[in-house]
C-alpha cells in the first residue's frame, strides 16, 4: 500500500522536482546554508536554488531528483548546454542584485528516492566553473 502510494505521489515530474528541490534546501540549511532564491528564472535559464554558504559564498544549486532509476555518472547530470544556461543565468542574478567581489561557485544536489520512501543525497560542491 505505502508503496502504491508513493508511486502516484512521485509519478507525476513536477512534483517530484518540486520535492526534491524542497528536500535539497533543506538539507543545505541544515548545514548552514541560507536560502537567497528559489527558481530563478530569467530569458537566459532556469537556477533551482541560488543560496548563501557558511563561508559567504553565493552557490548556484541545480537539483537533479530521481524516484525510480539510477542517476547517470554526475558529469552528465548536468549537459554543457545547461553549464551555459547557468552560467549566463547567475551573471544576470549577480548584475541585477548589484552583487559583485563574493566569492560564487556552481553545485549539483542529486536525490534518488526509493519506493520505500527513502532518500540519498549527494552534494557535488563547485562542479563547474
Amino acid at each position: 500500500m505505502l508503496k502504491k502510494l508513493f508511486k502516484n505521489k512521485f509519478s507525476d515530474p513536477k512534483k517530484l522536482g518540486l520535492w526534491g528541490e524542497k528536500t535539497s534546501e533543506k538539507f543545505l540549511k541544515k548545514n548552514g546554508y541560507k536560502t537567497l532564491t528559489k527558481n530563478f528564472s530569467c530569458r537566459t535559464g532556469e537556477i533551482d536554488l541560488i543560496m548563501v554558504a557558511p563561508d559567504s559564498s553565493i552557490v548556484f544549486v541545480e537539483v537533479k531528483t530521481r524516484s525510480d532509476q539510477k542517476f547517470a555518472p554526475i558529469e552528465s547530470a548536468v549537459t554543457a548546454a545547461k553549464k551555459i544556461k547557468m552560467l549566463k543565468t547567475a551573471k544576470y542574478f549577480l548584475a541585477a542584485n548589484n552583487i559583485d567581489n563574493r566569492p560564487l561557485r556552481f553545485d549539483i544536489i542529486t536525490i534518488e528516492k526509493s519506493d520505500t520512501g527513502r532518500e540519498k543525497i549527494n552534494h557535488y560542491k563547485n562542479v563547474f566553473t
